[in-house]
């Protein structure tokens, strides 16, 4: 899996890096010819993707790495840290975008009446965009890596804002220049609206936010299928970038003998990780059938 993963993260950044780069320096050449700021905008967020890129892949290889003496449960956190870069990078390039868009709105004397080759760049940019975005948040959901899928969905606005950007040049073409700059605004309004959602999802990663019912109710069915076991509670899922972390309290025959209790919460531990392949550690509190205590701790493991 870890191969598996490793090669799935290094053809993803390929594909984004490279595709990416081409659009950089067609959309910022082809934006300055047909005098297209908002093309030249996109240029300026296409060469974010590639930066974005190269974070993303970043913080995947370091979260690949094992467990060691200071990171006892690896470094998975790795990946929603390079998320929460990404962010600070895209807000920047937002500012920047918006504000030179502001100053062209303010001021009409600046905008240049977009050429036709910058709608035909625009189309192009789409066609690659919804490509490479698509293959990109695949594949980071087959490897379950939330580096690789943030990288994507930014990828995903450059489509929104390539299909404004056509829309932009045929309407400045029949009398409305202004609206070039209020499209490189509108570029900037998604930079940042991709920024948050990814932002918040890394957050949430970082912050150990409960993870969906149906996730829960996999750990129960797995526990629950575990001969003697009974009323698996108390569950606590980590995630740390890729994988998680379980806990949880299951109830056993209060007569079995330490041995034989022994042997199957590590049953349990196992059939966990064997059949839920993004946990990596379960750790498992036993508790005997029936025994009514409190289970209220600031912290319960």
């Amino acid at each position: 899996m870890d191969e598996f993963r490793q090669k799935g993260g290094k053809k993803a950044a390929i594909v984004a890096i490279t595709a990416n780069c081409i659009l950089t320096v067609l959309n910022i050449a082809v934006g300055l010819m047909s005098g297209s700021y908002a093309l030249v905008s996109e240029g300026a967020h296409t060469l974010s993707d590639v930066v974005t890129s190269i974070i993303a892949y970043v913080g995947f290889y370091f979260g690949q790495k094992p467990a060691d003496e200071e990171h006892p449960i690896g470094h998975g956190r790795a990946e929603a840290i390079s998320g929460l870069v990404i962010v600070v990078f895209l807000v920047v390039v937002a500012w920047e975008i918006m504000q030179g868009a502001v100053e062209k709105i303010l001021n009409p004397s600046l905008i240049i009446i977009p050429e036709t080759l910058a709608a035909v760049m625009a189309f192009f940019g789409i066609i690659v965009n919804f490509g490479v975005s698509e293959y990109v948040i695949n594949l980071g959901k087959s490897i379950k890596s939330p580096a690789i899928v943030a990288d994507g969905k930014h990828q995903r606005t450059d489509i929104f804002s390539s299909i404004a950007i056509l829309v932009g040049v045929v309407v400045s073409n029949i009398g409305y220049p202004i609206l070039d700059p209020i499209i490189a605004f509108v570029i900037g309004g998604l930079i940042l609206r991709t920024a948050y959602e990814i932002g918040k999802e890394n957050i949430d990663n970082i912050m150990g936010k409960v993870p969906s019912k149906e996730f829960i109710e996999n750990i129960k069915r797995v526990a629950n299928e575990t001969p003697q076991v009974k009323n698996p509670h108390n569950i606590k899922v980590d995630y740390l970038g890729s994988y998680a972390t379980v806990t949880l309290h299951i109830e056993l025959d209060g007569n079995m003998t330490l041995d034989e209790s022994h042997k199957i919460v590590h049953m349990v531990q196992n059939n966990i990780i064997r059949e839920i392949p993004e946990v990596k550690y379960v750790m498992i509190h036993a508790c005997p059938i029936g025994l009514d205590y409190d289970h209220d701790q600031e912290i319960d493991i």
